[in-house]
């Protein structure tokens, strides 16, 4: 499921806002999220991606509010029939790590085997305060929470006591359609996380960086956690996240904007470049947001594509 469009260097997915200002027209509501979803898989993208957040996360910024992602996920999941979806990335010790392990296999059901199971150890106090959940050894939690997930999700069972969680013989029954269970992504740049990378995860996610070069810079430290653990490198899939806003003739970018901004060939210019610098898989959040922006997206997705058939 998920198979990467043909000729096409490196998968090329989205990101859609499930945020916004509360009860106002900025607040995406599921209609918004379903005709972005079914302009993606119109125009040939290959991944959809939300944010999980059960709270804004920014105490200095406008309020907004946000749904909650999974469910969102199996929502989408119903109403698409070839794009992969995932959350990029699902905070681990938001959710019991058995039932989450229970919900990535039935969204695998759903969504008919096109799900990936982003993860990461979480960073906002201010969620976890609000929803009362601990905050304090994010990356030991995460870790126990990996030793019931992967063993539960490519297994089917795991027996397992920890300081912070417990799984005592638990099984997932029945098994949604994909082998050994969705793919897992660990999304983060420390160098524990790293390890965890190396040691669980068969795709590692860096969320957002501007160019190209970023990721470059970061890479090694990846190779360095896959020599310690004795991983091949070349099995993790690596993915990236980036802003873009295309502009229109004679239009100016935003002010102070870290974003990929400029013509769509401009944009397929710095996008390939990610390509180049061994990302397989990348993920795009779009400025503006909305059916109109996937849609003259397809521009910079037609020129990469047709780049990436004289390099093949």
């Amino acid at each position: 499921m998920g198979q990467q469009q043909p000729g096409r260097r490196m998968k090329i997915g989205f990101s859609p806002a499930i945020h916004g200002i509360a009860e106002s027209s900025q607040m995406p509501r599921f209609r918004d999220l379903h005709a972005q979803a079914r302009a993606a898989e119109q125009i040939g993208l290959d991944s959809l991606w939300v944010a999980d957040h059960v709270m804004w996360p920014f105490p200095n910024q406008e309020e907004k509010g946000c749904w909650e992602a999974f469910t969102v996920l199996s929502g989408l999941a119903a109403v698409t029939s070839r794009i992969q979806l995932g959350p990029l990335v699902a905070c681990a010790s938001f959710r019991n790590p058995a039932l989450l392990a229970k919900m990535a296999d039935s969204i695998d059901e759903i969504s008919n085997g096109r799900f990936i199971l982003g993860l990461g150890a979480g960073w906002s106090e201010l969620e976890y305060r609000a929803f009362g959940y601990p905050f304090d050894h994010l990356a030991s939690r995460f870790e126990e929470a990996l030793q019931i997930m992967v063993p539960l999700l490519r297994e089917g069972q795991v027996d397992f006591v920890g300081n912070y969680y417990q799984a005592r013989e638990a099984a997932l029954r029945p098994r949604g359609p994909s082998r050994s269970g969705p793919p897992i992504w660990i999304g983060g740049s420390r160098p524990r996380l790293l390890e965890l990378t190396a040691r669980y995860a068969d795709g590692w996610n860096r969320s957002w960086l501007s160019r190209a070069a970023q990721i470059k810079e970061e890479y090694p430290r990846l190779l360095e956690a896959c020599q310690t653990v004795g991983r091949d490198p070349t099995t993790i899939e690596v993915s990236v996240g980036t802003g873009v806003e295309l502009l229109a003739p004679g239009q100016q970018p935003k002010p102070n904007t870290e974003w990929i901004t400029g013509s769509a060939e401009q944009i397929a210019e710095e996008l390939h470049a990610f390509a180049e610098a061994g990302v397989t898989h990348l993920i795009v959040s779009l400025d503006p947001e909305g059916v109109a922006s996937i849609e003259q997206f397809a521009r910079v997705l037609e020129i990469m594509d047709q780049e990436s058939a004289h390099v093949l």
